[in-house]
């Protein structure tokens, strides 16, 4: 296993100038993660100088058999936590041989909406709370609890320390260390209230980055459990009854709410957010009906509801931002998995773009 382990961890650029370039792509589900690599004569720092690509889209629900090919085009490029050296993860998204988007990619919609010149002028600023569950593999089980039992109730386990309260550590500070190495503008994690739960931020990020950065460090995160042999959930409610959901509460700000009278302008936003309040939930992700009860720190699907520090609200202003009179909101409404590309856009296009 050592010679196995020195392989794995050789440093090509002693040997070769070559790299490996890990494509990635989102598959026909929306949530599932795929990536193949090759080779390149070099070192590349901006995806426009890196190839297309291609790969079969009928084995991954995105094309049929008589016409499977797929075209990804490289969007962002960031280092290789797995491979390290000159080695990159580059993070794509896929087209028809035609040059169309394919149906399952929400980044080409994402990055018109944020291309718009009053959208660009705004200089949009995301922070997205990735909360996900580590399953033990072979039960489809959380982490931590008995098998075919539960754990105790919840209280102790939110930012919690011990053997009996956190599980899955080792993963999730792995986790965090890569992203960082990564070139992901992680911000935080911590211990969720739910045994088995954590979460991570990804933020401050402007615009399209932040899709492009969450959904690298998705990947980064599937694979590190892969290498532990532990299953990762982006479930809203992986469990039903008295225990928390998951969820990926989005904090947002424009240039004009940063700037002072900013608060009158997070007001004004907010409201249009109710307006569209039923469109919003229908893109925020799916299952979300089983989290968004009311309960758990959540307001009700079918209601919409703003307050200052209110975390059973739909969209919560925090304590800092009142005082300030500036600032920023989050939107407590998205789902765990929910696509940062599609929720990120709409939030930006409901609140500059959309006239009601």
């Amino acid at each position: 296993m050592s010679l196995l382990s020195d392989l794995i961890n050789l440093n090509l650029t002693e040997s070769t100038e070559k790299i490996i370039a890990e494509y990635i792509w989102i598959g026909g589900s929306g949530m599932d993660l795929r990536s193949k690599a090759r080779t390149l004569s070099g070192p590349v720092k901006d995806p426009s100088q890196l190839p297309k690509w291609n790969y079969d889209g009928s084995s991954t629900g995105q094309a049929p058999g008589e016409d499977s090919e797929v075209i990804l085009y490289p969007q962002a490029i960031f280092k290789d936590p797995f491979r390290r050296g000159n080695n990159i993860l580059v993070m794509c998204d896929a087209y028809t041989p035609a040059g169309e988007p394919i149906p399952t990619n929400k980044r080409h919609h994402a990055a018109k909406i944020f291309s718009k010149p009053d959208v660009v002028a705004e200089e949009t600023w995301y922070g997205i709370e990735q909360e996900y569950t580590l399953l033990q593999k072979e039960v489809n089980w959380p982490l931590g609890w008995p098998i075919g039992g539960f754990p105790g109730p919840q209280g102790p386990y939110y930012c919690g320390t011990g053997a009996d309260k956190a599980f899955g550590r080792d993963i999730v500070d792995s986790h965090y260390k890569a992203c960082l190495y990564a070139g992901i503008n992680i911000s935080g994690i911590n211990g969720e209230v739910m045994p088995g739960q954590w979460e991570f931020q990804v933020g401050p990020a402007v615009g399209i980055s932040a899709g492009d950065e969450v959904w690298t460090a998705r990947y980064i995160l599937e694979r590190i459990a892969e290498i532990a042999g532990v299953v990762v959930s982006f479930d809203p409610k992986p469990i039903p009854g008295d225990w928390n959901g998951a969820g990926a509460h989005t904090n947002y700000s424009t240039k004009s709410m940063r700037a002072d009278g900013g608060y009158e302008v997070i007001k004004k936003a907010i409201e249009k957010l109710g307006l569209r309040h039923k469109e919003h939930i229908a893109a925020y992700g799916e299952g979300n009906e089983r989290r968004l009860t009311g309960k758990h720190e959540t307001a009700n699907i079918n209601t919409f509801k703003w307050g200052v520090a209110n975390r059973g609200a739909s969209v919560r202003v925090g304590r800092d931002t009142e005082k300030a009179g500036k600032g920023y909101f989050e939107d407590r409404r998205p789902a765990s998995n929910m696509d940062p590309y599609v929720v990120t856009s709409m939030i930006a296009e409901t609140t500059i773009i959309w006239k009601p």
